[in-house]
């Protein structure tokens, strides 16, 4: 069984895909995870983002099992993993390795912003969670503050709305609905009432 779910930074995808994962019994992949992880090796070694040799051969020894998300998930990671997603070359290894992972019994919940619609063509049951960019910038605002970070509503505003741009406008694997989505809006929602209408959601399509 593959669930796959996509949609824009903070929308609440990943909390979910997650959780969805431990009540179904499946692996889970944040796929943004591999982008960042390439990310993180470049910025590392000091290598301009566009170097798509480097990147290419970060992303074909990369090992999933080595990916830590609290590492990954500053900001600066994550800006540079969104400038690199537009490499063509670098977005094909990526998705032929995620490919792998949901292939492999018993199933998988991927979320990333092309699961439906390249990643998993073929999903079981595909979500499209989104929120209002006010919500998502008050939600993501609030997790950084609650982290220690330093965090202002205005400046988290515009970078979402940037990220958006980008991931929506790339000429690459935009970020798009599937037609055979099931569309989530959670901006008037809380965790739980999200995670039980997902739940529905998958629930319905299984039997169907």
């Amino acid at each position: 069984m593959i669930i796959a779910i996509d949609g824009p930074a903070a929308s609440g995808k990943g909390t979910l895909a997650r959780r969805l994962a431990e009540h179904f019994e499946l692996r889970h992949l944040d796929t943004g995870l591999t982008y960042r992880a390439v990310a993180a090796a470049l910025l590392a070694k000091g290598l301009p983002l566009g170097d798509e040799d480097v990147a290419l051969e970060i992303a074909r020894n990369l090992d999933l099992a080595q990916m830590d998300k609290s590492i990954l998930s500053s900001h600066e990671i994550g800006e540079a993993a969104s400038r690199i997603a537009v490499l063509g070359g670098l977005r094909e290894e990526l998705v032929a390795l995620q490919k792998s992972f949901a292939n492999t019994p018993p199933g998988a919940v991927l979320d990333g912003r092309d699961i439906g619609t390249v990643v998993c063509p073929d999903a079981d049951v595909k979500l499209f969670v989104t929120a209002s960019v006010e919500a998502r910038a008050r939600r993501r605002t609030d997790e950084m503050l609650s982290k220690g970070q330093e965090a202002e509503f205005s400046s988290v505003l515009d970078d979402l709305k940037r990220r958006d741009a980008r991931d929506s406008e790339r000429t690459v694997a935009p970020m798009r609905q599937a037609e055979d989505a099931h569309l989530l809006d959670t901006t008037e929602m809380d965790i739980e009432s999200a995670f039980k209408a997902a739940v529905d959601i998958v629930s319905r399509a299984r039997l169907s």
